[in-house]
This record gives structure tokens, C-alpha cells and sequence, in this order.
């Protein structure tokens, strides 16, 4: 596929993209509290941008391992003000929430992209991205974010993410979204211990046509990094998410959410001059 219809834009997929992510939340993993005012969070989706941030990822509810949920009108009052600020900056903007009724203010707000941990099993999400012209990420989790780091089994992790996905984008297709304005997320981290996450990631290369759409992949700063790297705080993972945002492309991943855009955006360029 060579472009994702997303709302205002068509976005080519010629190339990777970089989603740089806002969080405007008191309790994500890597950010927690840094940007939950719109003043703030406005003045770093601007950063972004300058960074070369292709797409931005707006989340008001943090997913990371034992969250605990809120209430969707405190999402709403969290995401729409920014959503709405945003607007003028031209690029398009993504949501990042599993509950319908935060998608419909969402997209109410002029959202150009819905990034669904839940691939749009809430009750209603279907219809409501159906009916609007923004693209949307279906992702893969096992269990909740309460839990769903206690005890995730699976017989074959790579075959049974692919699965659901393919049924949740049938189920997408099927309620009449255009396959042009899909993306899918085999969701590292969620629900999946560190071999499930490195199985994975092993198994990039050609999941894109496997599943029947470009992927969006993201690892940044995540904690299979930290394993790896043996670096127990998040924002000591720069250069390792760079190094996975890379590799990811390389096997073929459409989209790449970060939180250090920069750097990734350096990486890619060097590596499709170089390689």
C-alpha cells in the first residue's frame, strides 16, 4: 500500500513516518506529568513538529503495566482542548484511546487518526470510525493494563498476535473501513514478557503482508530496551529505541511512534542515504 488516507491528509508510506507522542497524562511510564496542560502539551507537539514529526500521537489515559482507568469525560477534558489547539499546526493528529465515547469528541475535534490498544473492540467503535474519514491502528494486547504483565502466555506468540489482527481487520473492513486507511500494531509490551516481545520483533520482517497492512511499530524507551540494555529508567533508553526504531524499519514497518523524534528522524535519514 502505497499511501493511508488519514482524515485531512494523505499520507505517503514511500517512507517511514514518525509518530512522536504527547502524552497528557500525570502517570505515563516515560513522560508522566511533563506535558498535562495544553500550554504544555502544545509547546511540545510544536517541538515535535520542528523535530520532523510526521504524525502526533495525543493520549489522556496512561496504558503503561498496572494503570489505572478513568473516567471517559476525564480523558475527553484532557484530549479535546489540545486536540483543538493543535489544529492550526497542519500536521496530522492522532488519539490514542480505546473507548468510543473519547473517539467520538475526538474525532468531533477534527482527530485525523484513531490509535486503538483495543483495535476497536469497545462497544460502537466500529461504527464510529466507519463513519468518519480518519485512519486507524488496530494493536494487539493480551489481557488489560492492570494486569497484563502478571503471568502473559501464549503456545505461539507470533502466529496468535497475527491471527487477531487479521480478524480485527477483517472486522474493520467488514464495517466499512477502506483497507487504505488501516494500520496494525503487534503492541510490544502489552500483555507479552520479554521472549514474546523479542519473538516478535524477529518476526517483522514481511508481518506487513502476512497481516494485509502497514505496521506500526512501537518500542520506544519501552522496558524489553531496559532487559536488553540493562537501563532501569526510561529516558536512559534513547539510544536503544533509536537503534529498534531502526531495525524496524529496515524490516519493513510503515509507522514509528517515539517520544524522541529527533533522533530518530537523524537515524532514518542517515540510514536511507547509506544504506
Amino acid at each position: 500500500m502505497s499511501e493511508l488516507l488519514c482524515g485531512r491528509f494523505r499520507l505517503s508510506l514511500a517512507r517511514p513516518l514518525v509518530m512522536g507522542i504527547v502524552n497528557v497524562t500525570p502517570d505515563s511510564f516515560s513522560d508522566g506529568g511533563r506535558y498535562d496542560s495544553v500550554a504544555k502539551a502544545v509547546v511540545q507537539a510544536e517541538r515535535l513538529v520542528n523535530d520532523g514529526a510526521d504524525i502526533l500521537d495525543i493520549g489522556g489515559e496512561s496504558t503503561r503495566p498496572g494503570a489505572a482507568r478513568i473516567p471517559d469525560d476525564e480523558e475527553i477534558h484532557r484530549v479535546v482542548p489540545v486536540l483543538q489547539a493543535l489544529q492550526s499546526l497542519n500536521v496530522p493528529l492522532s488519539i490514542d484511546t480505546c473507548k468510543t465515547a473519547v473517539m467520538r469528541a475526538a474525532l468531533d475535534a477534527g482527530v485525523d487518526l484513531v490509535n486503538d490498544i483495543a483495535a476497536l473492540e469497545d462497544e460502537g467503535a466500529l461504527g464510529i470510525v466507519a463513519r468518519s474519514q480518519a485512519a486507524v491502528c488496530l494493536m494487539h494486547k493480551q489481557g488489560e493494563p492492570q494486569g497484563m504483565q502478571a503471568a502473559p502466555h501464549y503456545n505461539d506468540v507470533v502466529a496468535e498476535v497475527e491471527a487477531y489482527l487479521i480478524e480485527r481487520r477483517d472486522a474493520a473492513l467488514a464495517a466499512g473501513i477502506d483497507r487504505h486507511r488501516l494500520l496494525l500494531d503487534p503492541g510490544f509490551g502489552f500483555g507479552k514478557a520479554f521472549e514474546h516481545n523479542v519473538a516478535l520483533f524477529k518476526a517483522l520482517n514481511g508481518q506487513a503482508e502476512r497481516v494485509g497492512a502497514p505496521l506500526l511499530v512501537g518500542v520506544s524507551r519501552k522496558t524489553m530496551l531496559g532487559t536488553i540494555t540493562n537501563r532501569g529508567v526510561p529516558a536512559e533508553r534513547v539510544s536503544a529505541s533509536v537503534a529498534a526504531a531502526l531495525l524496524a524499519v529496515q524490516a519493513g514497518a510503515a509507522v514509528i511512534r517515539v517520544h524522541d523524534v529527533r533522533e530518530t528522524v537523524d537515524a532514518i535519514k542517515v540510514w536511507q542515504a547509506l544504506k
